[in-house]
């Protein structure tokens, strides 16, 4: 997919350090985004599945 890239600054609740110290985007980073990565996120609010490579 060719998606335009835009820099989207972070704010406080778009992302948490996990245990593994990764960034994990959060819903309302998606959601400000605008669109889906077809990565399958964890917290994909366009209900893309990565099993079935589509959104439910």
């Amino acid at each position: 997919m060719n998606f335009q890239r835009k820099r989207i600054p972070l704010e406080d609740g778009d992302y948490y350090l996990t245990p593994e110290g990764y960034r994990c985007f959060t819903e309302q980073y998606h959601l400000k985004r605008g669109y889906c990565c077809e990565s399958g996120c964890r917290h994909c609010p366009y209900g893309y599945n990565k099993k079935t490579n589509s959104q439910d």
